[in-house]
């Protein structure tokens, strides 16, 4: 099995108002078609190791690598790249542009990375709404659909750069239990058909129990 993201020794201090430790050597790994759930109560740090794993924050200790790439360490214009590149997001609210068009948010991060043109981009994203449904909503102001379809938009934005893997903070925790299942349903399909690797934050056990794995954090640490 070809690895995907790899944490190693991962910690991570907060030093404002006073020091404190929030994760604690953390190592793990994800394989090509992993759907792994991260699990714990609020606070125990998940949300934090997320924002390390994305590439978002670079502040500190221990190595993550991405395709088997050390990711720490370099340039900030690279990482960005390679975010952009080899990783989709997925969060609770969605962050779509409200006065575009569906087709156009899709286009967003392929417009950003820009090695394809504006037809091929096009092709892709129409490619991606077909493959979730709501390729009947592409010309429709993304404010003038539903939360489900929203959520559904947010995820074919996510999937536009066919990315290593897709990063999930919560992307359930403001949908009722269709929709909620809804995503789900599109996530085990993008990882059974695709190959595509999914790490997903959720307070929703239900949805966790589902997915391949669990990771189980307390206290900055994982347990299990």
């Amino acid at each position: 099995m070809s690895t995907v993201l790899e944490a190693k020794h991962i910690n991570k201090y907060f030093r404002k108002p006073t020091l404190f430790h929030v994760l604690k050597d953390i190592n793990f790994k994800i394989n090509r078609g992993d759907f792994t759930s991260i699990m714990g109560k609020s606070g125990c740090g998940k949300s934090t190791l997320l924002y390390i794993l994305s590439t978002m924050d670079s502040d500190y200790e221990g190595q993550l690598y991405l395709n088997n790439e050390l990711i720490t360490g370099n340039s900030r214009q690279k990482i960005s790249y390679i975010r952009n590149k080899h990783i989709g997001f997925v969060f609770q609210f969605h962050y779509l542009l409200s006065e575009f068009s569906v087709l156009e948010n899709v286009m967003l991060p392929a417009k950003k990375l820009a090695e394809k043109s504006y037809e091929e981009i096009e092709y892709d994203a129409m490619q991606k709404l077909t493959i979730l449904n709501i390729d009947h909503l592409a010309k429709k102001r993304a404010s003038r659909i539903s939360g489900g379809e929203k959520q559904r938009v947010a995820i074919a934005r996510a999937l536009i750069n066919n990315p290593s893997i897709i990063m999930g903070d919560e992307p359930t925790g403001n949908l009722d239990s269709y929709n909620a299942d809804n995503v789900f349903n599109i996530f085990k399909r993008l990882s059974d058909e695709e190959g595509l690797s999914l790490l997903i934050v959720t307070h929703d056990q239900d949805f966790a129990n589902q997915t391949d794995r669990i990771i189980q954090m307390s206290d900055g640490r994982i347990i299990e």
